[in-house]
């Protein structure tokens, strides 16, 4: 299988860690159901591939996003390799903190919106509400010694209130650190980001006190800037990118969105500017064509569908 030719380039990271999004973020929005054995096939697939951390599942009601509906049934499967601390779920509330923790469960992310409007679609909650309700969630995570992860949406731009400006991003990014949160995804739901806002917005947070090493980006391709914004973070010092195999993904509340980063669109370019993640493209792009079978469609990936001729 063809590989990039390594020129290494330079301003960029020795090292990178991807922040696989598939099997959550990825498979969310699909609308059949996909089978749980097919989701835990996908997760063991994706670690034989390389992939360290991993975001298995949700625990959200399952009236809320149906797809994630098997989160028990999931994480059974899985076993202990399907909880350890870089196999973060998803928890909205203490409810779901309690599911995740009867099954042994070492690392969450709680989700939260920088626009009102996201907000109350996502979690019938205003900003300031959703924070409250995370507060005891995060207070009693790490308690209990588990990560915790901090998503943020909307951080680029709202399809319903258009632009939003960085000082309330960083105010909303801030506030969920300061629950103490140990990580920072900054999440461009609808894809509408650019460079310079990239850099703008991590500037801010790095005067705010939040630094490139507790951030990670969240970057869909909806203008097919999701490769370029990335790049744009790593040169500013972010070592964590999120990324879905095969470019799967979109969100259930923000119709606009189309998938996240492909893994393996971002690992061409990594691995070509010398950039070690310790993942092999070659096994990625065969689970994500094993993946694209079982949902009966082509990859959203251009390069999964290069190199399988797809």
């Amino acid at each position: 299988m063809r590989s990039p030719q390594v020129e290494a380039a330079g301003g960029l990271p020795r090292e990178v860690t991807v922040y696989e999004v598939g099997p959550r973020d990825g498979l969310q929005n699909e609308k059949t159901v996909v089978p749980a054995a097919t989701k835990v096939e996908f997760i063991r697939r994706l670690e034989a591939a390389g992939l360290g951390s991993i975001e298995t599942t949700s625990f959200v009601p399952a009236a809320w996003v149906p797809q994630m509906g098997d989160a028990e049934e999931v994480l059974g499967a899985l076993g202990p390799a399907g909880v350890g601390r870089r196999r973060p779920v998803l928890v909205p509330n203490l409810r779901g903190l309690d599911r995740a923790a009867a099954l042994g469960v070492q690392a969450i992310a709680v989700f939260g919106s920088a626009t009102e409007s996201f907000a109350q679609r996502n979690l019938n909650r205003t900003v300031a509400e959703s924070l409250d309700m995370f507060a005891p969630v995060v207070e009693r995570a790490r308690t209990e010694g588990m990560w915790v992860r901090a998503y943020v949406s909307m951080c680029f731009g709202d399809p319903w209130e258009g632009p939003v400006p960085i000082a309330q991003v960083a105010d909303v990014a801030e506030r969920m650190m300061d629950l103490g949160c140990d990580e920072l995804s900054l999440g461009d739901t609808i894809g509408v980001g650019t460079t310079g806002h990239v850099h703008a917005l991590l500037e801010t947070l790095g005067r705010r006190g939040i630094g490139p090493e507790r951030v990670a980006v969240h970057f869909h391709d909806t203008y097919g800037q999701a490769l370029a914004n990335t790049m744009a973070a790593l040169r500013d010092g972010v070592t964590v990118v999120d990324a879905a195999a095969g470019g799967l993904g979109g969100c259930p509340y923000a119709k606009s969105a189309t998938g996240n980063l492909a893994t393996e669109d971002l690992l061409w370019a990594l691995h070509g500017a010398g950039v070690r993640t310790g993942v092999d493209l070659e096994a990625l792009v065969a689970v994500s064509a094993w993946m694209a079978g079982q949902l009966g469609r082509p990859s959203p990936s251009r390069v999964v569908r290069a190199l399988t001729g797809a």
